[in-house]
């Protein structure tokens, strides 16, 4: 495409408010862009209007993202309008970019280079290894606990002096210790956190007045997506680099705030005004994704928030179908309710494929009876969030002798490595060697062969880490020019992983077979330093193995329904979606009752659940859930109150149904036609159990007659052949229409049935 057509294509198919964003020129401005209003769009073509007409160098803008799929897909559309990618130009997300900087000065940080990025495992093992010379107790001290108090501490610009001066209770005394240590640990085995990817930058800027000086004249243009969810030390980061010119564009959406519990700082985009003075502000509020009836529950759900600076989204689309809040009996009533709407939907005319669908969910657990509903039905589907491809055992294992070998300092990969496969070197060792290398300052796999240390060995365990070092440093001169997936084959054989996966026994090909898909990965790679850092192959293969995370890997094209919690969905779409456990308790989380700006950030998560619709949009909740080994009784969540009836269509399973149950009459607050409202039922002598008796005058009559056509969700369509029994007791006979089911003998109670075609 040439420029001719650039700036002709440019605006076109902009409505009135993204047009102002794209077209604004210097200054500040913050553009709140509600969900499915084209903020990509706007983004990708202020870009290209910032090169192509206003005659800004691409070198002179840094656009930052948060995940390396937006980033990717920015990149791509930014060179689709341009003809060609343009140079010298940073696309990239927060800890990219902050990498990026450090390897450029890495000296001013107390490292190389080459150095290592700590994952979230890393960090914990080295906290550990902090801890255990401190002497601090794991028991008393729970080493999560210490990492996430750091974490903390560090996204918040504290330093470890600081942090040791505000330390008052004997908890954060350790954590200040352990902070001081680790701080010492990560310069030694030239390593950085996930934290320091945002920290050390600031630090960075801040102290070398020269060096952000430098960065101010070169990014002449900042550009910030996703901004409610930067924390202190990014909303620092952003904050030095545009304070000289004020050519700021943050993109973001208050009402999607949703990371308060990992530092996210709401406040940053409600005073971004305060911070740029005469910023713009331009609101995008014409949706493209979803339906009327679903925006009107968005904008519902929402508008109980008082933090927020206000916005309508609009559809452009025409009206749907309702949104449905379907009451269930259970979690396994309610997972076998998604299935049903699925396998329907699917088969029917339209079929849709099952990537269509996505199930979300508050926490982790909740997936547990989802999947057994899904298997159970022979239904593939994919679990984000789950272990990554990255965080498996093997990978890790061949990752940590890739560290090593890229870094020779870096403690915690000579730990893994050297036990992976084991040769000898026992944890008894592993902690002397530890010992001798922090007292004489080196890393570990210098001391290993430190005559002082080496000559107090057993001569076989002297040899096992000779070889060890010998075989570290061969690959080490290897890996300055080999392409990474020759070097991982060569390392592979080297130190015998094959056969070490297959001692192991069963398990060894899947294991296996993911080895062989490292491998292939590292074919791929792709180096893109603009020319700045000489990184070998393998610290670009590191680094991208390190920050890629489990919704940069998802396949769109996948046939596979999508089961993932609330908060890895945000940024996703799908056309049908179904927002399940809405149960006071769960969502919203019960210790956010009492906190109301933890209520907020729990309504602007089912906000942004709601908002993941295109087309259908159903909403579940359970009357009991087993939760902490317990069935427990629950309440419909109070942000479906917040909702009008009007705005609705209610439904109940036909377990919900059929149950026996004691009702109360509920509140006009609570009502709903069609809908029972429950209390708390009285738990019987063993608190592990609840017995519901049945009140309603029909109880002991039969639902169904013999000869009556009926529907059952696993086997399918049949004739009642037999009934007896009464009341919760009633069994039924069934004669299923496919001859490899038969004849069954069922539960009414808990069989599901529906009555079928005439």
């Amino acid at each position: 495409m040439t420029s001719v057509d650039v700036r002709g294509d440019l605006l076109s198919g902009l409505n009135p408010a993204q047009r102002e964003a794209v077209e604004h020129g210097s200054g500040p401005m913050l553009v709140l862009a509600g969900a499915g209003s084209g903020k990509t769009r706007v983004l990708t073509r202020r870009v290209v209007r910032l090169i192509e007409q206003e005659g800004i160098p691409p070198q002179q803008v840094l656009a930052v993202t948060f995940t390396n799929k937006a980033a990717g897909e920015m990149r791509t559309r930014i060179a689709d309008l341009l003809g060609a990618e343009p140079s010298g130009m940073w696309v990239g997300t927060f800890h990219s970019i902050g990498a990026r900087l450090l390897r450029i000065h890495a000296q001013l940080t107390g490292r190389t280079q080459g150095f290592t990025i700590y994952d979230e495992d890393d960090t914990l093992a080295a906290v550990k290894h902090a801890m255990e010379r401190l002497k601090i107790s794991p028991k008393d001290r729970p080493p999560q606990a210490i990492v996430a108090a750091i974490s903390d501490a560090k996204n918040a610009l504290v330093s470890s002096a600081e942090y040791e001066r505000l330390a008052m209770d004997p908890f954060s005394k350790a954590a200040a210790q352990v902070y001081r240590e680790l701080d010492v640990a990560l310069r030694q085995a030239n390593a950085v956190t996930f934290d320091d990817l945002l920290v050390l930058p600031v630090y960075l800027l801040e102290q070398n007045p020269d060096v952000l000086e430098k960065y101010r004249r070169r990014f002449k243009h900042i550009l910030v997506d996703e901004y409610q969810d930067t924390n202190r030390a990014q909303y620092r980061f952003v904050s030095l680099l545009g304070a000289g010119h004020g050519n700021v564009t943050v993109v973001g959406d208050d009402d999607q705030s949703i990371y308060g519990w990992r530092g996210a700082d709401i406040r940053n985009i409600l005073d971004f005004e305060h911070e740029f003075q005469g910023a713009r502000v331009v609101r995008l509020e014409e949706n493209y994704r979803s339906t009327p009836q679903i925006l009107a529950v968005a904008n519902a759900a929402i508008s109980a928030n008082t933090s927020r600076k206000g916005k309508t989204l609009r559809t452009t689309r025409p009206p749907g179908d309702s949104v449905t809040v379907v009451a269930t009996l259970d979690e396994r009533d309610e997972a076998e309710f998604v299935v049903e709407e699925i396998s329907e939907r699917r088969y029917a005319a339209k079929r849709r494929p099952l990537r269509d669908f996505a199930v979300l969910y508050r926490t982790n657990s909740q997936s547990r009876a989802m999947e057994e509903a899904l298997r159970r039905h022979s239904i593939p589907y994919r679990l984000v969030g789950a272990i990554r491809f990255y965080d498996r055992r093997e990978i890790r294992d061949l990752l940590a002798w890739l560290r090593i070998v890229a870094n020779p300092a870096d403690d915690e990969a000579f730990r893994r490595a050297v036990s992976a496969p084991r040769r000898g070197v026992g944890e008894t060792t592993l902690d002397a060697l530890a010992a001798f290398a922090s007292s004489a300052g080196i890393p570990m796999l210098a001391a290993a062969t430190h005559e002082k240390f080496a000559g107090s060995l057993r001569p076989t365990t002297r040899d096992a880490l000779a070889a060890f070092s010998a075989l570290v440093k061969r690959m080490n001169e290897k890996a300055r020019e080999s392409p990474v997936n020759e070097l991982l084959r060569d390392l592979v054989v080297a130190i015998g992983y094959e056969e070490h996966l297959r001692a192991e026994g069963p398990g060894a090909n899947e294991r296996l077979d993911n080895v062989r898909e490292l491998v292939a990965g590292a074919v791929e790679t792709v180096q893109d330093d603009g020319g700045e850092i000489g990184l070998t192959p393998l610290d670009h293969f590191l680094q991208r193995a390190t920050l890629v995370t489990s919704a940069d890997a998802l396949d769109p094209n996948a046939d596979a329904v999508t089961l993932m919690t609330l908060h890895n969905a945000k940024g996703l779409e799908f056309p049908v979606v179904f927002l399940t456990g809405l149960e006071e308790g769960l969502f919203p989380l019960s210790r956010s009752m009492d906190n109301p700006e933890s209520l907020e950030e729990e309504r602007r998560l089912f906000y942004v659940g709601v908002t993941r619709a295109e087309d259908l949009l159903f909403i579940s909740h359970a009357r009991s859930r087993r939760r902490n080994g317990e069935t427990m009784p629950s309440m419909r969540s109070s942000f479906l109150r917040e909702i009008p009836a009007s705005m609705v269509k209610d439904r109940s399973t036909m377990k919900l149904r059929g149950s026996a149950q004691q009702w109360e009459r509920p509140s006009a607050a609570e009502r709903r036609p069609g809908i029972p409202t429950w209390a708390p039922p009285r738990p019987s002598h063993d608190s592990r159990f609840t017995i519901h008796e049945a009140e309603h005058e029909s109880q002991d009559q039969p639902r169904f007659v013999k000869g009556e056509r009926v529907k059952h969700s696993r086997f399918g369509s049949g004739t009642i052949a037999e009934l007896n029994g009464v009341g919760k007791e009633t069994k039924v006979t069934v004669d299923f229409d496919d001859e490899t089911i038969g004849r069954k003998r069922l539960v009414v109670a808990f069989a599901g049935l529906e009555r079928g075609e005439e």
